[in-house]
């Protein structure tokens, strides 16, 4: 279980349930690498029906085929509606269109809708919102945890966005998800182990991209580990200190890097079948934790 909640995100949670009634749907921008793992849970919980429009962002840098499969799974929620988005799109009619189908207009009131934009951090919330608006308003930066304080955009005369600090949530129980968030940067560079996230990389590209990496990094037969293909890569690009060791704290930020910047090629992290196997085994690791806790009460 990985934890990470700075207590900014801890008041940002207290503002969205505050500023939650007033609004007519959420906004909820998602990386499209990876739809669910930068889906914030809590976020479901708190908007208790109200309608959603999840963003799939930096959409040049997913797998298409695994994309079209998640708005497939996500747009099984009548309540929810979703919209691809990359740095050629043109965000704002897309957005107007599905927020004005979600909220038909009014007869007896303004016709402005009031949404919430949320996700967590590092997913393009505030370059989006820059775009949407036509002018720099959001603070925009290639770190975790930027946009700390919230504000209203008006949009146009029919569209009023709420921003909201980037908000994670305290208890990240799908290891993998958190090893995710950690590959795209939603997660400080600090708050996992650098080898540790390459090493995750490095075997999930062996399993479903191998020859994306075998072309990347000119590598004739794949390795059958990921601490191979790691040792390969970094005897490729130089990543050797003094006795030809490898230098591991190297070639991870090399491997890091390349996938963040798009040149390991389009990608999605996880497909709704792969999740489904994934959260069973965590429903079986709350069990257990549950049985122990029950155990340890019952023998004091």
């Amino acid at each position: 279980m990985i934890q990470w909640y700075p207590g900014h995100m801890h008041k940002a949670s207290k503002e969205f349930k505050k500023i939650l009634p007033q609004v007519d749907l959420v906004v909820e921008v998602l990386d499209a690498r990876l739809p669910y793992s930068s889906e914030n849970p809590m976020l479901a919980n708190l908007r208790k029906g109200k309608p959603c429009i999840k963003i799939l962002n930096k959409s040049d840098l997913a797998d298409q085929d695994r994309l079209r499969a998640w708005q497939n799974r996500l747009e099984e929620d009548s309540q929810v509606k979703t919209l691809t988005c990359s740095l050629e799109d043109k965000v704002i009619s897309g957005l107007m269109d599905l927020a004005r189908g979600l909220i038909p207009k009014r007869n007896n009131r303004s016709s402005m809708i009031y949404a919430m934009i949320a996700g967590i951090p590092n997913v393009g919330k505030s370059t989006l919102i820059n775009r949407i608006a036509g002018r720099s308003i959001a603070k925009t930066g290639n770190e975790a945890a930027l946009t700390r304080m919230q504000q209203r955009i008006e949009i146009s005369a029919e569209l009023t966005l709420i921003d909201t600090p980037g908000m994670l949530w305290p208890n990240i129980e799908n290891e993998n998800s958190g090893y995710r968030l950690a590959a795209t940067g939603a997660i400080r560079d600090t708050a996992l182990d650098l080898q540790e996230v390459a090493c995750f990389i490095a075997e999930f590209f062996l399993n479903d991209y191998p020859q994306r990496i075998q072309h990347r990094y000119s590598i004739d037969k794949l390795p059958p580990t990921e601490i191979e293909l790691l040792e390969l890569i970094a005897r490729q690009r130089g990543c050797i200190v003094s006795g030809g060791m490898i230098d591991f704290e190297k070639v991870a930020r090399l491997l890091i890097t390349e996938l963040r910047s798009g040149e390991l090629g389009s990608v999605c992290f996880e497909t709704p079948e792969m999740i489904e196997k994934e959260m069973a085994l965590v429903e079986i690791i709350r069990q257990q934790k549950a049985e122990k806790k029950a155990a340890r009460k019952k023998s004091k």
